[in-house]
């Protein structure tokens, strides 16, 4: 047949087909699976907000108080318990520039609610800038109501701007310029304020104005000063039967532009003999000056500071200061008598060294030193081609003194300088432990 036999045996074969009736069973095909038993989900255990606490205080590093802000800041997103936390530690140190910045404080540490008082409470340091160019610029009565609100206080920073001429206030200009701008003085309800909040115990104030009486007014505000820290425009005495300044200070530094008169250092410390441990001056004093200072209180002072040394008076000044446990000359001269009469006692050495700089003296008094902790030494210009500069790092080797390198002058001044507390060695040091010193103080002083 063929092709068509083909398909006409193929159809026939089909139609004759025996065709059965199945029904698929669908619970045996695919059978139902057992049922899973879920475990209950354990409760969550919040972590103790004093490990929390704890981990975030573990962070902080006063150097860099950038980063550890913003630490804060994204911890503060964690969760509502972190948030108050993270606050908590951002609010120990303030800082305020403006007058908006002011407003948002102000309802912040709100005194009429708990959560208000305990950020005010915990704040120990503040920094603010009361700068009359500025269009937002913190006021004078802001600024005490703000210190008023934390009752805890112990470090307050102020820097004083005046006010320049229209068109004139240029970025950068000469400092003698700089503090020709007039500013206001404090009136008395101000000073009222301040008078009524906290005892502080540190004050740094940097003046860049013409006024030459804000300092006087300030120190008036606080006779629990212990620390004092001043820069900018030499303040004036109103009158030669002016009070002597009551305070007993335990640390000066000085950086004026103008140094001031014997008259007014003999004003400023009248109550500070037998008490000033720490003395800084970031301007060379002047012969008359040094004398003065190492003649009435060189017998107590631990720690000294000068720009330069350089002359057998200056090493002679300091040779008067036989309980010095630290001294730091910035500038890379200083007469090689200086080391070779350091006190015996001296923990903390820092100096300047540029390719001039004479070190074999400075090498010898590394080698003699028993009580030598720490040596730091700022690196100026060509320093680090100095031919022996290696002979520095093997003689504190020897003896076991950890040496620091930088050539920031601002790194060397960080790590020269610590906080305004009281310590019992050297070099100072910018701390979670002073910070947390200060907060004690403060509250046991109430």
């Amino acid at each position: 047949m063929g092709y068509l036999g083909f398909l006409f045996a193929s159809s026939f074969k089909r139609t004759n087909t025996t065709t059965h009736d199945v029904q698929s069973d669908l619970t045996t095909l695919y059978a139902p699976k057992k049922p899973v038993a879920r475990q209950p989900k354990p409760p969550s255990v919040p972590v103790p907000m004093e490990i929390v606490m704890t981990i975030l205080e573990s962070a902080y590093e006063d150097e860099d108080a950038r980063s550890y802000n913003a630490l804060l800041q994204n911890c503060a997103l964690v969760c509502k318990d972190w948030s108050f936390a993270a606050q908590k530690l951002l609010f120990r140190n303030v800082t305020l520039t403006t007058q908006t910045a002011y407003i948002a404080f102000q309802e912040a540490v709100d005194r009429a609610t708990p959560r208000g008082r305990q950020l005010g409470d915990t704040v120990v340091r503040m920094k603010v800038v009361l700068d009359q160019n500025q269009p937002y610029r913190l006021s004078h009565r802001s600024f005490a109501r703000a210190v008023s609100l934390c009752p805890n206080l112990y470090e307050l920073d102020v820097a004083l701007y005046g006010e320049g001429a229209p068109g004139l206030d240029i970025i950068g200009v000469p400092d003698a310029s700089r503090m020709k701008r007039s500013a206001p003085s404090f009136d008395e309800r101000t000073l009222a304020i301040l008078r009524s909040g906290p005892q502080i115990k540190a004050l740094q104030f940097c003046n860049w104005s013409d006024n030459s009486s804000s300092l006087l007014q300030l120190l008036d505000v606080w006779p629990s000063l212990s620390s004092l820290d001043v820069s900018g425009t030499t303040p004036q005495l109103e009158n030669d039967t002016a009070a002597p300044f009551p305070c007993a200070l335990r640390e000066l530094r000085t950086n004026f532009q103008v140094s001031p008169t014997v008259e007014f250092m003999r004003w400023l410390l009248y109550n500070s003999t037998g008490s000033l441990r720490v003395l800084d001056l970031a301007r060379e004093p002047s012969p008359d000056m040094l004398e003065y200072l190492v003649t009435e209180h060189g017998a107590t002072l631990e720690s000294l500071s000068l720009p330069t040394c350089g002359t057998h008076e200056g090493a002679a000044a300091v040779r008067k200061c036989a309980s010095l446990r630290e001294l730091q000359i910035e500038g890379a001269w200083a007469s090689p008598l200086l080391y070779k009469t350091l006190p015996s006692g001296l923990q903390h050495l820092a100096f300047g060294v540029d390719s001039d700089t004479a070190l074999k003296p400075v090498i010898e008094a590394i080698r003699r030193s028993e009580d030598l902790r720490v040596v730091t030494m700022h690196i100026w210009h060509s320093g680090e081609k100095h031919p022996q500069l290696n002979d520095v790092k093997i003689a504190c080797a020897r003896q076991g003194v950890e040496l620091r390198l930088t050539k920031d002058v601002p790194a060397f001044r960080a790590m020269t300088r610590g906080d305004p507390v009281p310590t019992a060695s050297y070099p100072r040091t910018r701390s979670l432990d002073n910070l947390l010193y200060m907060a004690s103080c403060a509250v046991t002083t109430h």
